[in-house]
């Protein structure tokens, strides 16, 4: 568990709010029946002051999981953008994780929420890598879970939507349960589809390989960031289906995640992957602690400076 420290103001239907403040009604909408879309981002330190990173291309998606689930957003992308970077700089920690929220608010109850008010708030905090940091470095123990990924026939796994993560609770805690720090989902047909929480890469004889967007997964912010990295190393890459017994006997397998960053699985099921040792992932992890630090001009397009 990766407790969070929380900052003085949150962003609330256009206004700052004082932490202790942002409240909603015990018989708000979306907490009784999970209508409501989010976005997990994060800001860092850099040479020029705080910077979130890929901050647009996480605010596109979440309109995106608005627009799936007919939510009405009444903040435009840059409206959205703009308060992100005004929250880091109002709260003035730049090394934050942000969440984006948007859910239907008190006024109405029954399935339907057309008749409850959509509120949009933002927040950030200070929050640990969510794996841990001897996760980041030594790499995370994984099982197979026996709940299957939501299926995009009953939900839409392309919307960052509340509701579908209790699919990935349900997996999270089968896993610590277990004795795991991890959980990796199968799809429906039996192939491995990702994390409760992250997309997972696979490693073999030096191909990385991840599960395409129809294997049920969500398109994650953090998984496009390493295409780009596997093409500027010059890394041979497949979007492609794999199953649970090719997690046995990867090279390397890695979870990808904005909460996450870049970390190894070091085992899956009780059984060693590879030789113990992630140099594939140990790039990949560099380049991206240099690209959301700053410190990779190729990458710098990336960051949105807050000062």
């Amino acid at each position: 568990m990766v407790a969070i420290r929380p900052l003085p103001k949150i962003w609330m239907n256009g206004r700052f709010v004082d932490w202790d403040q942002a409240q909603v009604h015990v018989l708000t909408h979306g907490l009784h029946y999970g209508y409501a879309v989010f976005e997990g981002i994060r800001s860092f330190t850099t040479s020029r002051g705080g910077a979130v990173f890929r901050l647009r291309e996480h605010i596109e998606r979440f309109l995106d999981s608005a627009k799936i689930y007919r939510m009405e957003m009444p903040y435009s992308v840059d409206e959205l953008v703009k308060a992100c970077a005004e929250l880091v700089r109002v709260n003035g920690v730049p090394e934050t994780y942000l969440r984006p929220i948007a859910f239907s608010g008190y006024g109405q109850m029954g399935l339907d929420p057309r008749g409850a008010p959509l509120n949009v708030a933002i927040a950030n905090w200070v929050w640990g890598p969510y794996l841990g940091v001897e996760g980041a470095t030594k790499g995370v123990r994984a099982m197979v879970s026996s709940w299957a990924r939501v299926d995009a026939r009953s939900m839409p796994p392309q919307a960052k939507c509340a509701s579908n993560y209790a699919n990935g609770i349900l997996a999270k805690m089968e896993a610590q349960a277990g004795g795991y720090d991890e959980a990796i989902l199968l799809n429906s047909i039996g192939m491995v589809a990702e994390g409760p929480g992250e997309n997972i890469f696979r490693i073999k004889d030096n191909i990385v390989s991840t599960p395409p967007a129809s294997s049920g997964i969500l398109r994650g912010i953090t998984r496009d960031t390493l295409f780009k990295f596997v093409a500027d190393e010059g890394l041979t890459f497949h979007r492609t289906d794999f199953t649970r017994e090719e997690l046995f006997t990867a090279d390397e397998l890695l979870f990808t995640g904005t909460a996450a960053g870049v970390t190894p699985i070091r085992d899956v099921d009780g059984r060693p992957i590879g030789q113990g040792r992630f140099p594939i992932t140990s790039r990949l992890q560099a380049l991206y602690e240099d690209a959301v630090h700053g410190r990779a001009p190729k990458y710098e397009k990336w960051l949105t400076y807050v000062d």
